[in-house]
């Protein structure tokens, strides 16, 4: 039943990836060049990301209702569903991916090429898998980065500090935290 649930879920994200690059995301215009390669760009995020969403390999219903397993995977889980550590790594892995492709398409050729580090990539992408990737690519915090506002736009991800309309402790520090990761090298 695993097996088949991990090969259900990677199907699922490979078929989002593909559209992503072939459609875009929402209408966005799909981004052909990545600033950052991929490796070094995983090399911060996952981690980043990993210690910020925990990991429950066992599916259970987050802070506001919704079913989530592994590092904060939302889209296919569901109640009983289990999965290894391995499978948890990979998901997240390929759902990161899918989520800066996502973002990027809202970013400026100007941002793409000289306003992305290593670590501000992972924070506003580690911002999009927290609040979706709609919610970071139209947020102020894009808007400032793609106006060469880097400071503003940094200060702009901690806004992003409620769920279910209250300000949660985790989320005031897991966004301090992608703000150190986004204000580095400015």
């Amino acid at each position: 039943m695993v097996g088949l649930v991990g090969l259900l879920t990677k199907g699922y994200l490979m078929i989002k990836a593909l559209a992503l690059l072939l459609f875009g995301f929402f209408g966005t215009t799909p981004v052909n060049s990545a600033p950052v390669p991929v490796g070094q760009f995983l090399g911060v995020s996952v981690p980043l990301i990993a210690k910020w969403e925990g990991k429950r390999n066992k599916a259970y219903q987050d802070i506001v209702g919704v079913w989530t397993i592994c590092y904060g995977h939302t889209k296919t889980a569901r109640p009983g569903m289990v999965l290894s550590d391995q499978e948890c790594i990979e998901l997240l892995r390929e759902e990161i991916l899918v989520y800066r492709s996502g973002l990027h398409g809202y970013y400026t050729e100007t941002t793409l090429e000289k306003r992305l580090t290593p670590e501000r990539d992972a924070a506003f992408v580690s911002l999009a898998y927290n609040v979706g990737i709609r919610g970071a690519g139209r947020s102020t915090a894009t808007r400032r980065l793609n106006n060469g506002d880097i400071r503003g736009a940094c200060k702009a991800m901690t806004w992003w500090n409620k769920a279910g309309g209250r300000v949660v402790r985790g989320l005031i520090n897991r966004r301090a935290e992608e703000y150190n990761y986004c204000i580095r090298g400015t």
